[in-house]
């Protein structure tokens, strides 16, 4: 699992756009809390700021004609096999310039020296 620079999103082609989609799914869902070395940094903060960043990954999706289901468009939505957030849990965040700290000019690098390798050149 991994979650590309959030400034690569528009620039991602269908596979990794969808895929993106679908890991944020899982990572709201049973993925929660799940140690993962590329992501285990989103469990540090509160579950609204990957809502924000799928968020990103569901309109860029709609931007070239996908569809998403809009339940996942409710940050307090976890999918079909876990309950939803409670209010308290969900902290609505202000969005910075970016959603994850960790995703800096470094982060950008790694992932497009990953995305190279296979193959895919922004």
């Amino acid at each position: 699992m991994r979650l590309w620079h959030e400034a690569l999103i528009p620039k991602l082609p269908r596979q990794q756009l969808l895929g993106q989609h679908r890991e944020c799914c899982a990572l709201r869902g049973l993925g929660w809390n799940k140690k993962h070395a590329t992501v285990d940094y989103v469990f540090q903060y509160s579950p609204y700021k990957l809502f924000q960043y799928h968020m990103k990954v569901m309109d860029e999706m709609k931007r070239r004609g996908y569809n998403n289901d809009p339940l996942w468009e409710n940050p307090a939505y976890r999918g079909k096999a876990c309950p939803p957030y409670k209010e308290d849990v969900i902290k609505k965040e202000n969005e910075s310039k970016l959603i994850y700290p960790e995703h800096d000019a470094t982060y950008m690098e790694e992932c497009i020296r990953n995305l190279s390798a296979k193959g895919i050149y922004l």
